[in-house]
């Protein structure tokens, strides 16, 4: 059999490692464990919510985001997570259960906020700009933003993976997307995250 070599890259977030197996890991879109109930629908989120100190598995198009509790040292937990996500790969195993393949987001997350029919150009820039210019860059930290609703003004976008608690957060959302969406959208006036 051969070797597999799995490159592990930091993320701003100190408690989020990504770990490249040098493979695809999602074919299409994204998607965001925060729970061990939630972990339920992929075989490896499971396994490595198993080791205890996992509070958060992120899949994108080429890597796995693993993100540590508070306290937890990731010289102690990596050669764990390596383990079971070179195993999972070698092993040919599916990502998700047959059953949770198709499986649902909840209502209450895809929704969003209801958007005003009037501000359909408004948004149709916003979703365009996130798309093309925001989520390549998060994607490249280990997480994902996702567009969740505008409102007077305010954009209302969901951050995943390393991006989700991360220190720097903040700021990307301030300095870097507000301004990003305020100087080619003038009717973007805040940014907030859900």
């Amino acid at each position: 059999m051969q070797p597999m070599l799995i490159e592990t890259e930091s993320t701003p977030n100190p408690a989020t490692l990504k770990f490249l197996p040098g493979q695809a890991v999602m074919a299409t879109g994204t998607r965001d464990f925060a729970s061990p109930e939630e972990a339920e629908a992929s075989p490896l989120a499971r396994a490595l919510f198993t080791l205890g100190d996992v509070t958060g598995v992120f899949f994108g198009r080429d890597f796995v985001s693993v993100t540590i509790a508070p306290g937890s040292e990731w010289a102690d937990v990596k050669p764990d997570v390596l383990g079971i996500v070179m195993d999972h790969f070698l092993g040919g195993l599916p990502l998700f259960h047959p059953a949770a393949a198709g499986f649902s987001v909840p209502a209450e997350e895809e929704a969003g906020f209801a958007d005003d029919p009037a501000d359909a150009d408004i948004i149709e820039q916003i979703k365009e700009l996130i798309e093309t210019r925001v989520r390549p860059a998060v994607a490249n930290d280990g997480g994902d933003i996702v567009y969740r609703g505008f409102d007077k003004g305010n954009v209302y976008l969901k951050m995943q993976g390393a991006c989700a608690g991360c220190p720097s957060s903040t700021a990307t959302l301030k300095n870097g997307i507000e301004s990003l969406l305020k100087h080619y959208v003038p009717e973007v006036t805040a940014v907030h995250a859900v």
